[in-house]
């Protein structure tokens, strides 16, 4: 990556940069896989809650009400094909079965409201000592508010960031409007996350710097094949222990 203009704002995703998030999902998608598997093979209800997941987003956003409310949708689905088939007194018996499904999706979603909140080896520190060198940190992250003003209260690093800002998605009319909420350039801005298709793609779009963090366990719904590896104002690592090091190899660029 190569840094042409003076970085006023470093901004960092949320989850699954700063903290632990998707295997969190995978757990609980797992889990109600089994509850459906008298239904249909797991991998069949596992492709057919993504199918109406990524449906929904325009309906209820990215987070774990969305995600929750799919979750029963795909099973009432599921289900309900089952009891179009079956026999009058078995249909009876089998809608007893669905809203007992039902309440245990719902105690799903509880659960993975309340999964602890586990910070990514480094983070604290890493923000930390930017923090020291005077350059403003912003956390712009999306999904579910009350969720997200949960798990930032939980990570207590609210005191970390100049300015945090939970979106509804992240394209490039998104970080335009973050960008002008800033009162800064593209050019003054840095994005850090794990997502290129949320996190890198959008923000070089519109003439800004990212750095990708891969995480080991992605969304299915944010994989991308282009990857951005030869953009100028890009550049991947392996940790967020090499943040500090990007900055000190240009710190002259930085305000």
């Amino acid at each position: 990556m190569k840094i042409n203009s003076k970085i006023k704002i470093i901004a960092f995703d949320a989850d699954d940069t700063l903290w632990v998030n998707e295997p969190y999902y995978r757990e609980t998608e797992k889990a109600f896989t089994y509850l459906l598997s008298d239904y249909l093979p797991e991998e069949k209800v596992s492709k057919m809650l993504l199918e109406t997941e990524t449906k929904n987003i325009k309906l209820y956003g990215y987070g774990v009400k969305g995600f929750v409310l799919s979750m029963i949708e795909t099973a009432l689905k599921i289900t309900g094909e089952a009891a179009d088939i079956s026999q009058s007194r078995e249909a009876a018996n089998l809608e007893i079965l669905i809203a007992k499904i039902i309440s245990q999706i719902i105690n799903l979603g509880k659960e993975l409201i309340n999964k602890p909140l586990v910070l990514l080896t480094g983070v604290k520190n890493t923000l930390e000592a930017i923090n020291v060198q005077g350059i403003k940190l912003v956390l712009a992250t999306k999904g579910d508010l009350l969720d997200q003003e949960r798990k930032l209260k939980n990570s207590s690093l609210s005191k970390c960031f100049h300015h945090i800002e939970i979106m509804s998605n992240k394209n490039q009319e998104d970080y335009q409007k973050l960008l002008e909420r800033l009162g800064i350039s593209p050019d003054e801005f840095l994005m850090i996350g794990n997502s290129v298709k949320s996190d890198i793609l959008p923000v070089l779009s519109i003439g800004s710097y990212a750095i990708h963090i891969p995480y080991h366990t992605n969304w299915a719904h944010e994989n991308v094949t282009n990857n951005a590896q030869n953009h100028k104002r890009f550049l991947k690592i392996e940790s967020i222990l090499e943040i500090l090091p990007v900055i000190e190899r240009n710190k002259d660029r930085f305000v």
